[in-house]
């Protein structure tokens, strides 16, 4: 059982051993081991606020997308409603250029139908005179054979004027 009781020399020697081990460790690995977990803190601690800043960035920043894009599209609407505004003036001046020249045109027509139907008139007129005349010069040719026709004729002509005027 000599185990269980350890013995004086045994007890000391141990002792000894772990107060040399104890100084060597305090002396050069505790300083090392210290600073290393300091390092490793400062660096973690680097870390978290590297990440809260980014994540204030990438707040900040999807923001300001969200702000760009509503203003985009705001001036989308407007170039929108500008175009339609536009399209309908162009498609309104042209209608209005349409009734205009429509209304030339058939100005002009009216005109030259108007000359048209003037001009025919004034040749129907012709030719019927020219026929009046043809025939009043058959119809007299005919009746002026005698003498007496014509006296006749002229006297009725003369009594004519005279009731005229």
């Amino acid at each position: 059982m000599e185990l269980f009781k350890p013995e004086f020399g045994l007890v000391f020697w141990m002792f000894v051993a772990f107060v040399c081990l104890y100084f060597i460790l305090a002396k050069f690995a505790w300083p090392f081991i210290i600073k290393s977990m300091e390092d490793r803190a400062d660096f973690i601690d680097k870390g978290v606020a590297y990440a809260q800043e980014a994540k204030f960035q990438l707040d900040n920043a999807q923001n300001e997308a969200d702000k760009i894009i509503a203003q985009a599209r705001a001036e989308q609407n407007d170039k929108l409603r500008e175009a339609e505004a536009m399209k309908n003036k162009l498609i309104e001046d042209a209608r209005s250029e349409a009734i205009v020249e429509a209304k030339k045109v058939t100005d002009a027509a009216q005109v030259s139908i108007e000359q048209m139907r003037k001009e025919s008139e004034k040749q129907l007129k012709q030719e019927v005179s020219e026929m009046a005349i043809y025939i009043a010069e058959k119809i007299l040719r005919n009746k002026m054979e005698n003498d007496d026709a014509q006296r006749q004729l002229v006297d009725q002509l003369l009594s004519e004027v005279e009731t005229n005027n």
